[in-house]
């Protein structure tokens, strides 16, 4: 027991050390608090201090594994030279933050905004977003400090290659190790060069594959693994809207249908909510890009089959002939509107934007877009915020399905589909030959359809946010706490659970 204790100071003497060597970052990533009566900075990762705090001070996890659960393991910063186009040598820094061990971790982003605290704060919160899905991977998150636009596809693609070497230089990349995944600024180009350095590096490791999800299909991809993370905000966006006691809080009727949405980003994650929502009858009346945005004027909400055809040419939404364009994007933000998703980045709404958000529900489709401070305003001015940990859990659990797959080496339906297909047919027939009845031919193809790889991805997704969904809103309801708290705590005693079964080595 001594040693265990010993082992649990040492960690969160580490853990503070690491924060005091830390700068603040600017103030467009800071969120502004009021402390004492004195106005002070606080950073994303001391937000999601507070969140996980609020949530132990009501669980009954022991104090000692709590500080354990919250301790960031390790970091390692890198600095490696790139050879520009130019014939100019830059110096690159990039991060990788594994934050908890009990499982495997994973996560990388590119922006030029990247910094330890950073990184540090979203492998906590992919730990704890893990856990809420119950998907055994732990937390940890990569990042490197460029901006990917001022790069070359040869630049990116060295940069890229030389932070895997690193990596695996020092172990942390690897099937069983730390499985990379895309964020911020990546994609699946970029997976796919991680894939093929970790393979070159061990060419005679069987499962190479698995060390990144998120690839291109032609490289162990999974389908629907761009559309998860959006669409597993839909799923839990209307399991929302069908809760009659939970919109009851907020005065709205039943349905997405007919809902108005304001969206930060579209990216792949609010590219893709936005489909689903748009789909489900919802209006779109603004979105928010980095260089601007757009507001709906007709009342009707944007057309967006014919905005996605605007972007796919012009590469922006500014300029859509059919709505509205402002460079000031902070007054789209604060629009009157049933939901506001923030798809972007983290800390958008902070304590001096809050007071002025008019939308009944957050819902954080990026990883920390609401400050603790500004959570505390919005509640108070009756707003429902949806949590981070859920909301956008669909992107990280879909990369487990891509994972296994890839452990497997066999993709999924390959040995069911058609068996399927058999099987039903022959039940068709034999229904048809009892009710002298035959079948129209679209009825029979539907009916006999086996099921593909999609299939069982997308299946799979809708179950894994809707138990998600139930357990914390009913966690929430028992508990007397919001919905984010409840993740939180749900996420808090699902990891203490692993160490009280398994121990603490050595």
């Amino acid at each position: 027991m001594r040693r265990h204790l010993q082992l649990i100071s040492r960690v969160s003497t580490i853990a503070q050390e690491l924060r005091a060597l830390i700068k603040f970052r600017p103030w467009s990533r800071n969120q502004s608090t009021i402390a004492n009566g004195k106005h002070e900075q606080s950073s994303f990762l001391e937000s999601v201090d507070v969140y996980f705090d609020k949530a132990a001070a009501v669980s009954t996890t022991a104090p000692d594994i709590l500080a354990l659960i919250k301790a960031c393991n390790c970091v390692v910063k890198l600095q490696f030279p790139l050879k520009r186009s130019t014939g100019e040598v830059e110096v690159i820094q990039a991060y990788r933050a594994q934050h908890s061990h009990h499982r495997l971790p994973r996560g990388i982003r590119m922006a030029p905004t990247v910094d330890a605290e950073e990184t540090m704060a979203l492998a906590a919160l992919m730990t704890f977003k893990c856990a809420v899905v119950d998907v055994p991977f732990g937390g940890a998150k990569g990042g490197i400090r460029i901006d990917p636009r001022k790069y070359s596809m040869q630049e990116k693609e060295a940069i890229i290659r030389r932070y895997t070497s690193e990596l695996a230089k020092r172990n942390f990349i690897g099937p069983a190790v730390d499985v990379l995944a895309p964020d911020y600024g990546t994609g699946s180009q970029e997976m796919a060069w991680i894939r093929d350095t970790y393979q070159q590096l061990h060419i005679s490791e069987l499962n190479a594959s698995a060390c990144v999800t998120g690839k291109p299909l032609e490289e162990g991809g999974i389908r629907g693994r761009k559309e998860a993370t959006g669409l597993g905000l839909f799923f839990c966006l209307q399991e929302f809207f069908n809760d009659e006691e939970l919109l009851r809080g907020v005065k709205l009727s039943q349905g997405i249908k007919g809902k108005t949405f304001v969206v930060q980003g579209f990216g792949n994650v609010g590219g893709n909510a936005i489909n689903y929502i748009h789909g489900a009858g919802g209006k779109i009346i603004a979105i928010i890009e980095h260089n601007g945005g757009i507001v709906d004027e007709s009342g009707e909400g944007l057309d967006i089959p014919k905005l996605k055809d605007y972007f796919n040419m012009n590469r922006t939404v500014t300029g859509f002939p059919a709505a509205k364009t402002i460079r000031e994007t902070e007054g789209i933000l604060e629009m009157a509107c049933d939901v506001l998703i923030p798809a972007a980045l983290e800390s958008q709404i902070h304590m001096e934007n809050a007071p002025r958000i008019k939308a009944k529900i957050v819902a954080e489709a990026a990883n920390g877009p609401v400050t603790a401070a500004a959570e505390a305003i919005l509640e108070r001015n009756g707003i429902v915020i949806l949590p981070d940990l859920l909301m956008n859990a669909g992107g990280v659990s879909v990369s487990y399905f891509e994972w296994l797959q890839n452990l497997n080496h066999v993709s999924y339906g390959r040995m069911s589909r058609r068996l399927e297909e058999h099987n039903k047919m022959d039940l068709i027939n034999a229904l048809e030959r009892q009710l002298e009845k035959s079948l129209s031919s679209d009825l029979r193809m539907k009916a006999f359809r086996g099921n593909t790889e999609l299939d069982f991805v997308w299946s799979g997704l809708e179950e894994t946010m809707l138990a998600a969904w139930n357990n914390v809103k009913n966690t929430a309801e028992k508990r007397g706490c919001n919905l984010r708290t409840a993740a939180y705590l749900i996420a808090i005693e699902r990891i203490a659970a692993f160490y009280q079964v398994h121990g603490i080595f050595p």
